[in-house]
């Protein structure tokens, strides 16, 4: 009789973390920004599929790796706002608390299925003020970070994130998105290509939900803008 393989738990962790990483890694980057007015989100997505979209009023998600799976968490936590906010208030709903349940179900899948997930999440809130601005990142294991100004998930997002540390200052919508289209361009076989880039932002100064997208269009417009 043959004995089973045996596999310590601390090597059956590392060989999950490093199954994510390489996934999440083979993606495109996306970055989370504050400027003045609002967050800025911006992806380096050749693709029609979304890795930006609204979560609440004033709260956005952001995926980085296999789109099946960080797409099903979107919609469960739509569900989840939408729920808080119908049976409590719409303020209770906030970027933390959707952190803190995707990071319990992501850690979950992590701990306790053969196969962790290969994604990373922003979930993005924008205050009233500067003050109440939030940018969680959820890791493949559950680790929740709270960044601050800025955060980038996928691709090489450790480089990017170093290159931001360096060059990041609060500035106006335009001076951002020409930094996050600078920095995605370097190293990329399509520099400059608009149409290769997933905008959306946060607008403090819009009525009602603050979400909105930047077409292609609109974002030519402020490239010109030099």
């Amino acid at each position: 009789m043959s004995m089973p393989y045996y596999v310590s738990p601390e090597q059956m962790m590392q060989d999950k973390a490093e199954y994510a990483r390489k996934g999440i890694s083979r993606g495109r980057s996306t970055i989370a920004m504050e400027y003045k007015e609002g967050m800025l989100l911006f992806a380096d997505n050749a693709s029609s599929l979304n890795k930006i979209s609204e979560i609440y009023d004033r709260i956005a998600f952001v995926g980085a790796g296999k789109y099946s799976e960080f797409e099903h968490l979107r919609k469960a936590g739509i569900r989840h706002a939408d729920m808080t906010g119908y049976v409590y208030s719409r303020e209770d709903v906030t970027a933390r608390s959707l952190a803190n349940a995707y990071s319990q179900t992501i850690g979950s899948v992590f701990s306790q299925e053969a196969k962790p997930l290969e994604i990373e999440i922003l979930v993005v809130e924008l205050g009233e003020h500067r003050e109440g601005n939030g940018i969680y990142r959820i890791q493949f294991d559950g680790s929740i970070h709270d960044e601050k100004s800025f955060a980038v998930v996928g691709g090489n997002a450790e480089a990017l994130s170093a290159s931001l540390s360096e060059q990041y200052v609060l500035s106006t919508l335009k001076d951002a998105l020409q930094l996050c289209r600078k920095l995605l361009s370097e190293g990329e076989e399509d520099k400059g290509d608009e149409g290769a880039f997933e905008v959306a932002v946060l607008d403090r100064n819009k009525k009602g939900r603050l979400f909105r997208r930047i077409n292609k269009k609109s974002l030519e417009k402020y490239f010109k803008l030099q």
